[in-house]
């Protein structure tokens, strides 16, 4: 082992796709880290409730119209690993999960629906069917507290995202995806010459890390073979990887959609690197495999560009790095194309803020949303920045009342004053249970303009938090991707 700490990193591996590395990488963190998600990263759906909640009400009206009008409804088939649905043998209604994340979106979606379905056309029929490739993340879901309360409903099942072997063809009546394409396998491509290249990486260990590995060739063999519990001795690494880069010809062999690919990459200028979702495409193929003819069909949430000249853009952000994850930003467009290549129809592609509010019928924004108004939120400390955010919490929490209660999870910086520790501990303990349950949290306009006399003494601008209401979507936000079979 090297004695100075200066030393080059070490390599762990040859250069292969970045989608293979992604792969091998995602498996590792969701294997090591995957009961503590919310450690790295929240996503619109771990604590919050308003996105399972506008999907519940929209799929229980557009089934509930569907039932009320005698329509055609998926085959009373027997669901996977369960008896019959009950109910007089009426066909069950399979609701899909890919990616099953902490169990909150299942649970509130769940909840809302039995909530909405007073007639009991759609909830005692429904089957949900939670999918995910980690036993881990699996785990964790299956204790969530709000899923465990529709127990007889759920159904968990461990299985590659791309392709759920125990789910028949034309079974499926809704399927969901929330934050999870970002997330799989993606290639990095680019035009040059004329030529199509894609980009690969091969990984070294930092030197510092390297030093203090005892059995380097033992660390590698776990690291090839994603030995797990050999890993989970080893000091923790993924966030010490050093990636090289390099660009080489595309193998068209092992990669689908050449010709709905290329025409797109024509319309990007030379050298620009684009995300091309692979995986992401896989779902489709898959969802279009097992929903049921009159399925009310796919909806997927996550964080991409839906604007061609944003992708044709070479400073903007492929990909970001969370707890050593990658995690890619989401080709719009592209999934379009290969959607209706697939055979799907009503493609359609709305920003996800859209989605909530119009389907809940009021004005949303998200509690970052909110801060970003602060006048002097950029120019704060790191700790008042988190002071500012408990601050605000805690004026919200007024108007703000959730139907689940749920821990406001902050914890507090090392650097903070002592004095102002103890005050932002106190206001951290005080926050409500039944309140907003973190930072990405959707807020309504009601709630938002009925604490803004508390909002403005914290320094926020009343015309400017007006104005957070009406502002276009970023170049790259949140979007809802949809189709029918």
């Amino acid at each position: 082992m090297p004695e100075n700490p200066d030393d080059l990193p070490q390599p762990i591996g040859e250069f292969q796709p970045i989608d293979a590395w992604q792969r091998h990488i995602n498996e590792l963190f969701y294997g090591l880290r995957g009961g503590r998600l919310r450690d790295y990263y929240q996503t619109f759906t771990s604590g919050d409730y308003r996105l399972a909640h506008a999907l519940a009400a929209d799929y229980y009206a557009r089934a509930a119209k569907r039932e009320k009008a005698g329509g055609v409804s998926p085959p009373p088939r027997p669901s996977p690993n369960s008896g019959e649905g009950e109910g007089g043998g009426a066909p069950r209604l399979v609701i899909l999960q890919l990616g099953a994340g902490n169990g909150n979106l299942a649970g509130c979606f769940l909840s809302h629906l039995k909530a909405l379905d007073k007639d009991g056309l759609v909830y005692p029929r429904v089957r949900y069917v939670l999918v995910d490739p980690s036993e881990e993340v699996l785990a964790s879901a299956r204790a969530h507290p709000t899923l465990a309360d529709h127990q007889e409903r759920v159904e968990i099942v461990r299985a590659p995202l791309d392709h759920v072997a125990s789910i028949p063809d034309a079974f499926v009546d809704r399927m969901l995806c929330s934050e999870v394409w970002n997330e799989l396998p993606t290639k990095l491509m680019l035009r040059k010459d004329g030529e199509v290249e894609e980009e690969y990486l091969r990984p070294n260990l930092s030197a510092a890390r390297y030093a203090e590995i005892r059995d380097w060739s033992a660390f590698v063999r776990a690291f090839h073979a994603r030995d797990l519990a050999a890993l989970r001795a080893a000091p923790p690494f993924l966030e010490d990887i050093v990636w090289e880069r390099d660009y080489r010809k595309t193998d068209w062999a092992a990669v689908p959609y050449r010709k709905t690919i290329t025409e797109f990459l024509k319309e990007v200028d030379d050298r620009v690197l684009v995300p091309i979702n692979l995986d992401a495409c896989a779902t489709m193929k898959e969802a279009k495999r097992v929903l049921a003819r009159d399925a009310i069909g796919l909806s997927a949430f996550d964080a991409g560009a839906a604007d061609r000249k944003v992708l044709n853009d070479p400073e903007k952000p492929c990909y970001g790095t969370f707890g050593g994850q990658y995690s890619f930003m989401v080709n719009f467009p592209l999934l379009e194309a290969v959607a209706r290549h697939v055979g799907a129809r009503a493609v359609t592609l709305e920003p996800q803020r859209e989605f909530v509010g119009r389907t809940l019928g009021t004005n949303v924004i998200t509690l970052m949303d909110l801060l970003a108004t602060h006048p002097r939120g950029a120019t704060l400390k790191g700790w008042e920045q988190d002071r500012l955010i408990l601050e605000t919490v805690h004026a919200l929490n007024e108007t703000y009342s959730s139907p689940y209660r749920h821990r406001f999870e902050f914890p507090l910086r090392s650097d903070i004053p002592e004095q102002d520790r103890q005050t932002m501990q106190a206001l951290l303990t005080s926050l409500k249970p039944d309140g907003v349950p973190d930072t990405v949290a959707y807020l309504t306009e009601d709630e938002v303009l009925g604490a803004l006399s508390q909002l403005e003494t914290l320094g926020f601008d009343r015309e400017a938090v007006h104005l957070a209401f009406r502002i276009p979507p970023q170049p790259v936000d949140y979007q809802h991707f949809s189709f029918l079979p």
